[in-house]
């Protein structure tokens, strides 16, 4: 059994966060690099801090996967990625190659379902995985052996969750957070949820409840009549939002 940290990097998370979070930056030939600076930056950061024994770059492909085929409304309202972004993609392939660091990617798939795919099996193989990423859906991943990076502002501004912060901040357990993001959806990524559903609602009832199912079944208990007809109404929606 091997040990050690395993970093998992969300390659398009952080890529999309330097381009954003940095002013235009270009070649004499008018390259634009913002994206290729701040990833480097970040890059480096990670390694001098944290000092991983292996790391990874899980990278996405395309924008159709399988969540597409069980709901076709998943993502439609992402825009496409601004072009002087998407030229910067191969440079910043490139340096990871020049780097020795693996890139991984499967199509049909997501970055997130590779590092999540990736991380349990890590922890399988005795590793302990540091995930890091923009995006909150990572957090159901953290287990006693999982920890989460969670980029906050700007391209140096990180975040470390654990189980104690997770039970900390949202008063659940790690895996209990899909429940949550059943019930209240997720805009970003078109996911619908359940109408009238927010954060601190669906906390509340996964707190009081564990899972939708459980809630589902107990509906006669839920207070507030127009609560209780949207989750009834919208049972099936949240179980497919669950899914996703």
């Amino acid at each position: 059994m091997v040990t050690g940290k395993f970093m998992l990097i969300d390659g398009n998370s952080l890529i999309y966060r330097a381009f954003f979070a940095l002013k235009s930056l270009s070649t004499g030939q008018g390259q634009p690099t913002q994206a290729v600076y701040g990833f480097v930056n970040m890059l480096f950061k990670l390694l001098e801090e944290e000092n991983p024994d292996y790391i990874m770059v899980a990278m996405d492909i395309g924008r159709e996967t399988f969540r597409n085929e069980e709901y076709e409304e998943y993502k439609a309202n992402r825009p496409s990625a601004p072009e002087d972004l998407v030229s910067q993609i191969p440079i910043i392939r490139e340096f990871l190659d020049l780097m020795n660091i693996p890139v991984v990617e499967r199509e049909g798939y997501e970055a997130d379902d590779i590092i999540g795919t990736v991380s349990k099996k890590a922890e399988e193989e005795g590793l302990s995985p540091l995930i890091v990423t923009g995006d909150r859906d990572a957090l159901q991943l953290i287990s006693a052996e999982t920890k989460v990076l969670l980029t906050k502002k700007g391209i140096t501004n990180m975040e470390l969750y654990d189980e104690d912060s997770v039970k900390e901040h949202f008063g659940l357990e790690a895996s209990d957070l899909v429940e949550v993001k059943g019930l209240m959806g997720d805009s970003s990524d078109n996911i619908p949820g359940v109408p009238g559903v927010g954060e601190k609602t669906a906390l509340r009832l996964i707190k009081e409840h564990k899972t939708i199912d459980r809630l589902l079944e107990n509906l006669d208990q839920i207070k507030g009549k127009r609560l209780q007809e949207n989750l009834q109404d919208y049972a099936s929606q949240a179980l497919l939002s669950r899914r996703l």
